[in-house]
């Protein structure tokens, strides 16, 4: 990636991360951990790798996202709002009742969402419908999945991934959050994932290991996917819970919890020098 779009894609997911700070403080409730360790892949899908227009939202050869783990979808609001699918004051009414954005993805609701999700384990299933349909159509958008690590120990999506193999679908690219931490503590104290990249592999994707916050190993990985025909990829993404709030960083208590008001000032603080640091 070139220095000056690395920099604007550096700048877009500290704005993103601002957001989810924003919106969760002003709920009083939510999941910033996960939202910030998604940050950084969520904007370069919507800021470089997706063909969606804000000014379109439905338009039916768009590719498609879909935010398995739903209860962190402050982090894919943030990114709607700065790309301009809606104005960014909906932020600071999130989870309020009857506003646009509520605690977990409403395609009915939210121009630029293109699955109600929130029940984990079943976004994988959704995509593949998805994916599956292009093939029907011939159409050649492809559909993006982003999974929790935690999310991983729901059978759902292995039998998702069968699927996904067995109709190679190539235009289907699963993306792991892989950040180590879920509601209950470490994953691998939960239920023990071992290698998930090896059971992708086992289950007949093309597998690909990055470092999450990487830009330009996103970058590759995603450039990797498309190239590959003939079977679906899975981006095992390794990422730090709570990413760029010091705080919160792989710090499991702040899975799903709000900041009270002198955390949030600590936090929005911090994001603003990195910000600064970056126009600089």
């Amino acid at each position: 990636m070139e220095n000056q779009e690395l920099l604007e894609m550096e700048k877009n997911a500290c704005k993103v991360r601002r957001y989810i700070i924003e919106g969760v403080f002003n709920a009083k409730s939510g999941h910033p951990g996960g939202s910030l360790s998604a940050a950084d892949i969520i904007t370069y899908l919507y800021f470089k790798e997706m063909k969606v227009d804000p000014k379109n939202p439905a338009d039916p050869d768009r590719d498609r996202f879909v935010l398995s783990k739903g209860h962190c979808c402050p982090a894919l609001y943030g990114a709607l709002a700065l790309k301009g699918y809606f104005p960014p004051e909906e932020i600071q009414v999130l989870r309020h009742i009857g506003a646009m954005l509520q605690g977990h993805p409403d395609m009915k609701g939210t121009p630029g969402v293109d699955m109600s999700s929130g029940s984990l384990g079943q976004g994988v299933s959704a995509a593949c419908g998805m994916a599956l349909a292009a093939k029907y159509d011939n159409k050649d958008y492809r559909v993006y999945a982003m999974l929790g690590d935690g999310e991983c120990e729901e059978g759902q999506v292995w039998e998702a991934a069968m699927f996904a193999a067995h109709q190679k679908l190539d235009n289907l690219c699963v993306i792991v959050d892989f950040n180590g931490l879920q509601i209950d503590g470490h994953v691998n104290d939960v239920a023990g994932l071992g290698e998930v990249d090896k059971k992708f592999e086992s289950f007949g994707f093309e597998v690909i290991n990055i470092d999450g916050h990487n830009f330009d190993e996103i970058e590759a990985a995603l450039n990797k996917a498309k190239a590959t025909k003939g079977k679906p990829t899975a981006i095992i993404a390794k990422t730090v819970k709570g990413k760029g709030v010091s705080y919160m960083e792989n710090q499991v208590g702040w899975h799903g919890k709000a900041p009270n008001a002198d955390e949030y000032k600590i936090a929005i603080d911090e994001l603003d020098a990195q910000l600064r640091a970056l126009e600089a």
